[in-house]
């Protein structure tokens, strides 16, 4: 086991750690009181300098994705959530929703630099990096974690296989950052090529699971793969070491996991709502339900680190999904389902077959004209920014229990 750690805050003694993010969260409420026209509001009850315990914390309120969606829609861009003007900001993304996500010009703001430590990315080390450039801050958060470790970057983006395939054979990188999935499909091709893209020796994966026998597939062709658990608000939220014994939650943010539908903790072991807390001075968001399903195991990781670590993803607490490390919201269904009024009822199902996810939109209707199916599936592409395949039901044949997205998706 490697005694090599990005920094020594990851191994200091959790009651200092504990303390040191305390008095920080003092400071913060302030500072988001002051600065932040949405937390001016919703603070002013009260007192930051007493809230200075896990139990105090737990009294203020969450602020969840689909409020922040809805106060960015009323008061744009950021909902009165950033405390930074906008011509400040180094870039703005917009994930799906749409809900846009202020950059400040801060070297690895996303803090994803600690992941990317732990999952082998050294200094001089070239990184290929297929999260996406376009809309999201996947790709740039992946790229400014590897430029504070020193690694150089080949900014790949999604898609175009054979593209991917000839870049790494012909620039050697060392590592890969993006979806297990799409780099299973790039080995897939480079075998098919008889293309060498053997200098691929470690990679960090988010935005999807990665079930045992992913991993083990990638790991038969030489490559080591950890996996990290961020999103579009917060960046990284938890990451796994060697020891693969749950996910680390990063040193720059406090986790808790909530009973889903409330603010109230639950006890260790138990799965909850993941809700973070960030120290972002541009974009601070205090008590934000992730949506997202965990829970704490116990005890610290025997890689030595010593913070929190969480059992990683379970599911959704709401009916929101993930699908290709893009967020699919039961909004963007109706969205869909709104413009054909030939669809009586519909249901996304999302499925994982042979390792890749796949989105099928099932509708009751009774056309099943070959238009409509193309229009359709035209129409999901555009709204969810995913293909998605169409299939047509009788009216009656989908459960009436008020499910927009059903996550079939099973792992061992």
């Amino acid at each position: 086991m490697s005694n090599e750690y990005f920094d020594s805050l990851e191994t200091r003694d959790p009651a200092d750690r504990e303390q040191a993010l305390l008095t920080k969260l003092t400071g913060l409420l302030q500072y988001a009181g002051e600065n932040a026209k949405a937390y001016s509001g919703l603070l002013n009850e009260f007192d930051p300098r007493d809230v200075c315990t896990r139990e105090a914390l737990a009294h203020l309120p969450l602020v969840r994705k689909s409020e922040l969606m809805e106060k960015q829609h009323q008061d744009r861009p950021f909902g009165g959530f950033a405390a930074a003007a906008q011509g400040d900001l180094g870039r703005v993304f917009g994930s799906p929703g749409p809900i846009y996500e202020p950059e400040p010009r801060v070297g690895n703001y996303w803090r994803m630099a600690r992941a990317l430590y732990a999952g082998g990315f050294r200094a001089g080390q070239l990184v290929h990096n297929t999260f996406s450039y376009h809309f999201t801050p996947a790709g740039s958060m992946m790229e400014s974690g590897a430029h504070a470790i020193g690694c150089a970057v080949f900014p790949a983006g999604v898609g175009q296989t054979e593209l991917q395939v000839q870049a790494i054979a012909d620039l050697k990188p060392v590592g890969y950052a993006g979806t297990p999935s799409f780099l299973k499909i790039i080995l897939e091709k480079a075998e098919e090529l008889g293309a060498d893209v053997s200098s691929l020796q470690h990679g960090l994966v988010s935005g999807e699971a990665l079930p045992s026998n992913l991993r083990e597939s990638i790991a038969d062709t030489g490559i080591e793969v950890l996996q990290c658990y961020a999103t579009a608000d917060l960046g990284l939220i938890a990451y796994e070491s060697e020891a693969r014994e749950g996910m680390i939650v990063d040193e720059d943010i406090i986790v808790e996991i909530v009973r889903p539908g409330t603010g109230e903790p639950v006890q260790e072991g138990e799965v909850g709502e993941v809700v973070v807390t960030n120290f972002s001075r541009a974009y601070p968001l205090i008590r934000f339900g992730t949506g997202d399903l965990s829970a704490i195991l116990p005890g610290t990781s025997p890689c030595g680190r010593t913070n929190m670590r969480i059992t990683g993803w379970r599911g959704r607490a709401d009916q929101t999904t993930k699908v290709k490390g893009m967020f699919v919201h039961p909004s963007q269904v109706n969205e869909v389902i709104k413009r054909f009024p030939e669809i009586v009822r519909a249901r996304l199902v999302v499925e994982n077959r042979d390792g890749r996810d796949m989105m099928t939109l099932r509708c009751e209707t009774e056309s099943t004209r070959e238009g409509p199916v193309e229009n359709i599936a035209r129409v999901i592409r555009e709204v969810c920014k995913l293909r998605g395949e169409v299939e047509f039901v009788q009216p009656g044949v989908l459960p009436n229990d008020g499910k927009v997205i059903d996550d079939a998706r099973t792992y061992e």
